[in-house]
């Protein structure tokens, strides 16, 4: 069988059930580590930088541009909390004196620095 033009040019096909499909779109160059900041990420990019979304996506660099995301908001996402919790004198001493109230600041930071870095990374573009 002759080569078609679009295997003269380098593309591949893919057999699924009795079919050839051709290999549009090109391969993801490695699985990366995408957690709940990534997916959050993807999920505003969807919805409101679809021409980002699909170019990211069509030149196969959307997986890991999400898992520098990812990577990015894992790093800053601890510091903020320790950072929180050393400004307002949040100790393990208040731990032991009074545990519900350290309970009570500890969600607080960690509501805030949440959403500081959805505010940073994962709704900014």
């Amino acid at each position: 069988m002759a080569n078609t033009i679009f295997e003269q040019t380098g593309g591949t096909y893919t057999q699924v059930g009795d079919y050839m499909l051709p290999d549009l779109l090109p391969a993801e160059e490695k699985e990366a580590n995408i957690g709940i900041w990534g997916m959050r990420h993807k999920r505003y990019l969807k919805q409101h930088h679809k021409v980002l979304y699909y170019n990211l996506l069509t030149s196969g660099k959307l997986n890991s541009y999400l898992a520098d995301i990812e990577q990015q908001a894992q790093d800053l996402f601890p510091w903020l909390v320790k950072d929180l919790a050393e400004k307002e004198n949040v100790t393990e001493e208040l731990k032991s004196t009074d545990m519900m109230l350290w309970v009570q600041k500890m969600n607080n930071i960690r509501n805030r620095a949440t959403e500081i870095v959805n505010a940073e990374l994962i709704y900014k573009v």
